[in-house]
């Protein structure tokens, strides 16, 4: 699917059922404005992108049945201090019928040690690593990561309303369950857009600085044939 061709209808999707929100105060927002973001500006990948490459490595490392690459997924996961938070949302379409479930959430770093350990079998040394990993547990956690889950049918969209502050770096990211293909648009409240995914993926990272508060649209979009479980991440 082309970007010219899917992009636009989500994004006008996006603005006009969610409507035009009411910013937070000092907001500088200006109809006229846009995009929203300080190209200038740059910031430290923090929680969120950890949590992403945990979830890119764990992908890696079961495709390969490689148990070192998913052990150093789970270590990465775990690394991680995660909030689960309510975010507004709207889903719209039709969902697929008769489509399979899929599996209720992403890989959380225990599954991922779990799946370390089926994979190094009775490799000594291996095995040696992955005690020692779970003896170490969470020690030094990085915090300042919040995760939002949803189930989203195949055949529908969720529209997400995610506000971030003006000169402080923003990262969000949606992680799937590996069930179907989701395709990811991010836009200011000008409908500006500044990320997008429409490869055959259904994790995408995404990191910026807006150049005033604001109100950004995260829209991710089913385009598989089943039900996709993913957490919608930020900073």
């Amino acid at each position: 699917m082309k970007i010219t061709t899917l992009f636009p209808v989500l994004a006008t999707t996006a603005l006009i059922a969610l409507g035009a929100p009411a910013l937070a105060e000092g907001t500088t927002a200006d109809p006229a404005k846009g995009p929203n973001v300080n190209t200038a500006a740059t910031g430290t990948k923090g929680a969120v992108a950890t949590m992403a490459m945990a979830q890119d490595l764990y992908a890696l490392g079961m495709a390969n049945k490689d148990a070192l690459t998913v052990l150093t997924a789970a270590k990465l996961a775990a690394s991680v201090d995660v909030k689960d938070v309510d975010r507004k949302k709207e889903t719209k379409g039709d969902a697929i019928a008769d489509q399979s479930d899929g599996v209720d959430a992403p890989m959380d770093a225990a599954a991922m040690m779990a799946s370390a350990k089926e994979l190094a079998g009775e490799d000594e040394v291996l095995s040696g690593l992955i005690e020692d990993a779970e003896a170490e547990g969470s020690r030094g956690r990085i915090g300042g990561a919040s995760e939002t889950l949803s189930r989203l049918p195949a055949g529908q969209t969720d529209v997400w309303e995610i506000p971030f502050y003006g000169d402080s770096y923003a990262e969000l990211a949606v992680v799937g369950d590996g069930d179907a293909n989701l395709d990811v648009l991010v836009t200011d409240e000008n409908g500006n857009t500044i990320c997008y995914d429409v490869s055959w993926s259904d994790k995408v990272y995404c990191d910026f600085v807006p150049s005033w508060n604001g109100y950004f649209y995260v829209t991710v979009q089913n385009n598989g044939g089943s039900r996709n479980s993913y957490y919608l991440m930020t900073n």
